[in-house]
């Protein structure tokens, strides 16, 4: 039960990853209606304004990290300890139901029969066979799966077992920890039907390049994923957007798809929760960051966002 528990979030947090660093938000200079500055170096975020009673707060997370890594800025076990509502992309508690599970792991499967072989050349698909039979995962395990759930898996750094074995953590794993032990509330912004639904609109040879390409930069050396760990725990999440929109792989024509109008969708959402209650809203922090960052979009609605400035714990 605890093994799928973690492949199905192994494989929410490939998606959820893949969604916030494809693309990039570009004209970070202005916005017609608020300009669009520069943001402090901080994960966590104070909201305030608009009629509300009570504060809320909004994190930015990093869905895989290293045991070795990972951190909390102080302030953040405060923010969650005054929320009531522990609130992320998706609603958490799903998947201790197993039938959430297991239809997520059949969604992950690609429609017609289709394998990755149908996908790529026979050269590509021995680096590809090779890079993940050296991590001790058999290609044929996995090659009728949507080749955007195998990018995060093709790391240079990742472990198989790290959620099992505790050399990996997620944010978002621990967060509900926290929140099933202090009697928290747990809700989701988005179904995971919808996030899965996404990929649908995505070709299969499209997402067949990005693997491809993930594979040759891992094996050179320059694991993108590797960078964008310093630069999160330098809280930067400005150079985050700047790195994401740099990034070669990026699906850009997919930017509003997979990343934009997801922000936009949240708005509505986190306004009707916030007001009356303190809300602590984890999201990967590529969504904070930029002029149809979640930030930005809050502060057009009239809401004061401020930097919990901190070291980290």
């Amino acid at each position: 039960m605890n093994s799928l528990k973690n492949i199905s979030f192994l494989l929410i947090a490939s998606m959820a990853l893949l969604l916030a660093s494809c693309g990039g938000q570009k004209n970070l200079a202005k916005d017609k209606e608020l300009a669009y500055t520069g943001l402090d170096n901080a994960l966590l975020w104070k909201i305030e304004g608009t009629g509300m009673t009570v504060p809320s707060y909004l994190y930015g997370t990093i869905h895989i990290i290293n045991d070795k890594d990972y951190f909390l800025p102080t302030g953040t076990l405060s923010a969650m300890d005054e929320a009531s509502d522990i609130v992320f992309e998706i609603d958490m508690s799903d998947m201790s139901d197993m039938s959430n599970v297991m239809g997520l792991m059949s969604a992950a499967v690609m429609k017609d029969g289709k394998s990755l072989k149908d996908l790529v050349t026979q050269e590509e698909y021995d680096m590809i066979s090779d890079h993940f039979n050296k991590m001790g995962l058999p290609l044929f395990l996995f090659e009728k799966m949507k080749p955007m759930f195998l990018t995060v898996f093709a790391s240079s750094d990742f472990d198989p077992q790290g959620l099992q074995n505790g050399s990996l953590k997620s944010y978002e794993m621990e967060f509900m920890e926290i929140a099933e032990q202090s009697g928290k509330t747990v809700a989701g912004l988005e179904t995971i039907e919808y996030q899965m639904s996404i990929f649908d609109s995505i070709p299969y040879e499209d997402q067949a390049k990005m693997l491809v390409e993930t594979i040759k930069t891992s094996d050179m050396g320059s694991d993108q994923f590797k960078q964008m760990v310093e630069v999160y725990k330098s809280q930067d999440i400005d150079a985050m957007v700047t790195m994401i929109g740099e990034d070669e792989q990026g699906l850009g024509d997919f930017e509003d798809v997979m990343l934009n109008n997801r922000n936009e969708n949240w708005i509505p959402i986190m306004k009707e929760m916030m007001g009356f209650k303190t809300v602590f809203f984890a999201v990967g922090a590529g969504h904070l960051a930029g002029p149809k960052g979640v930030i930005h979009l809050l502060r057009k609605e009239g809401y004061t966002l401020t930097p919990v400035k901190s070291q980290k714990i």
